[in-house]
C-alpha cells in the first residue's frame, strides 16, 4: 500500500528535524533529557495544541492511544512525568528559535507583493491562576503579557516576547529590531520619546495615539480630505511640535490628526509621516484592531487558559508552542490552498490529526473504492448448457 503521512506530519514539515538537531546542539537542549528529546517534546507540545489537551495526564492517554500512527513522526510513547519533567529543564530558547524560523517563513509564503510594511504592535494579558506562586500583579490581574509585533498583510505574528505582568510596555519595544520605509501602529502605552526619535532616525514612520497629559504646540494647518474616510472622519491635521514642560525632548518633525468615528468619539492622532493623507494614517490606525482580533483567536482557539505546568519556564514552553501551531496552520492552509476560514480549518486539524489523506483534502469525505462488477448468473447458465 502506498505510504500517506497523518495531517499532523503534513503539519509538522516546514520544521526541517536537520536544523532543529543542530539548534538543540548549540543550545544544549537535550542535557537533562536522554530519553524524551527535543523533537518529541516540540511535537508532543504542538499536538497538545491542536488537540485541544489541557491536562498532562489526558494528553498522555490522548498520544498513547494513536500508537500505532507515531512512528512516521519519530516520537515514541510518552509518560505524564516525563514531559512534565521536560517542561521543567529545556531552555525556551529552542522553541523561540523555532517560532522565529515558521515566522520567516510565513513571511515568504504569506506576503503580498507590493504590500506596505506595516508592523503592529500590543501586549495582552496572560492571566494565571491562584497555583502559580510566582505570578505577579500589575493592578488589574496576576499573571504574565505576551508582547506582539505583528503584520496585518501577511496576517502573521514576527516577533514575540513575554515578560512579568508589571513589566512596561516600552521596555518591550526598545529591543525590537528597526526596519527602515516600515510603518509601526501602536497605543499609547508606548509614548517613548526616546524611541519614537529612533524611529524616524531609521528612515520609518509611526502612528499613535496621544496621551492626555502631552502636550503640542500648532505650526502649522494642513488642508483637509475631501472625502470622510471609512467609518470615520477628519476634524483637524496640523504640524506641531512638544510643547510638555521639563526635560522631554522630541526634535523631529510631527503632525496632529484629529478623526472622529462615525460611531462616536474622537480619537487623537500622532505621527511622524508628513507624506500620507490624513485618510490614510486614520485607516492606518484602524488597523491596529486586527492584532486584538489576533489575540481574542489565539486565546479562543489555542491552550493559554489551562497550563501544562506551573513554573515559568513551563508556561513559557506553552505559550511559545501556540504561537508555533499558530504559524504552521497558517502555513499549511496556505500551502494547500483550502478555502475554508481559519476557525473551520483549525477545528478540521484538531478532528484529523491522525488521519492519513492528503491535506488539500481535509474537508472532503474519503474515496469510496468501486466494488468489482458480480458475475451474471444467467450468463453462466448460458455457458453451462454449450
Amino acid at each position: 500500500m502506498r505510504y500517506r503521512d497523518s495531517i499532523l506530519g503534513q503539519i509538522l514539515k516546514p520544521i526541517s528535524k536537520r536544523w532543529l538537531s543542530a539548534v538543540v546542539d548549540r543550545l544544549g537542549a537535550n542535557a537533562y533529557d536522554k530519553t524524551f528529546h527535543s523533537w518529541d517534546h516540540l511535537v508532543v507540545m504542538i499536538f497538545a495544541q491542536l488537540a485541544d489537551a489541557s491536562r498532562l495526564r489526558g494528553l498522555a492517554t490522548q498520544w498513547n492511544a494513536n500508537s500505532n500512527h507515531h512512528y512516521h513522526l519519530g516520537v515514541g510513547p510518552i509518560a505524564r512525568s516525563t514531559v512534565s519533567d521536560a517542561n521543567q529543564r529545556r531552555p525556551t530558547d529552542l522553541f523561540a528559535e523555532v517560532f522565529t524560523v515558521l515566522s520567516a517563513a510565513a513571511d515568504r509564503t504569506l506576503r503580498q507583493e507590493g504590500a506596505q510594511m506595516i508592523r503592529l504592535i500590543d501586549s495582552t494579558p496572560v492571566p494565571l491562576g491562584k497555583t502559580v506562586s510566582w505570578r505577579t500583579w500589575n493592578g488589574r490581574m496576576r499573571g504574565m503579557k505576551l508582547h506582539v509585533v505583528y503584520e496585518p498583510e501577511a496576517d502573521q505574528p514576527r516577533l514575540i516576547d513575554m515578560t512579568q505582568a508589571n513589566v512596561n510596555d516600552v521596555e518591550f519595544v526598545a529591543m525590537i529590531p528597526l526596519e527602515a520605509c516600515a510603518t509601526y501602529v501602536f497605543d499609547k502605552a508606548y509614548c517613548s520619546y526616546a524611541w519614537w526619535t529612533k524611529i524616524n532616525a531609521v528612515g520609518a514612520v509611526f502612528a499613535t495615539r496621544q496621551k492626555t497629559n502631552a502636550r503640542y504646540l500648532v505650526t502649522g494647518k494642513r488642508a483637509l480630505p475631501l472625502h470622510a474616510g471609512d467609518g470615520f472622519k477628519v476634524l483637524d491635521d496640523c504640524n506641531v511640535t512638544l510643547g510638555s514642560r521639563g526635560d522631554a525632548k522630541l526634535d523631529i518633525p510631527m503632525r496632529r490628526i484629529r478623526i472622529r468615528r462615525d460611531k462616536g468619539g474622537v480619537l487623537t492622532l500622532i505621527t511622524n509621516d508628513m507624506t500620507r493623507c490624513a485618510n490614510e494614517i486614520a485607516a492606518l490606525y484602524k488597523k491596529r484592531w486586527q492584532i486584538e482580533l489576533l489575540f481574542r483567536w489565539i486565546k479562543q482557539h489555542l491552550k493559554l487558559k489551562k497550563f501544562l505546568g506551573q513554573s515559568e519556564n513551563a508556561i513559557r514552553l506553552q505559550i511559545l508552542a501556540a504561537m508555533i501551531a499558530y504559524l504552521l496552520l497558517r502555513l499549511a492552509r496556505r500551502s494547500s490552498s483550502i478555502k475554508l476560514c481559519e476557525l473551520r480549518f483549525a477545528e478540521l486539524v484538531g478532528a484529523c490529526l491522525f488521519v492519513r489523506k492528503p491535506l488539500a483534502r481535509i474537508d472532503k469525505p474519503p474515496d469510496v473504492n468501486p466494488s468489482k462488477p458480480k458475475p451474471n448468473n444467467h450468463e453462466g447458465q448460458l455457458d453451462l448448457y454449450q
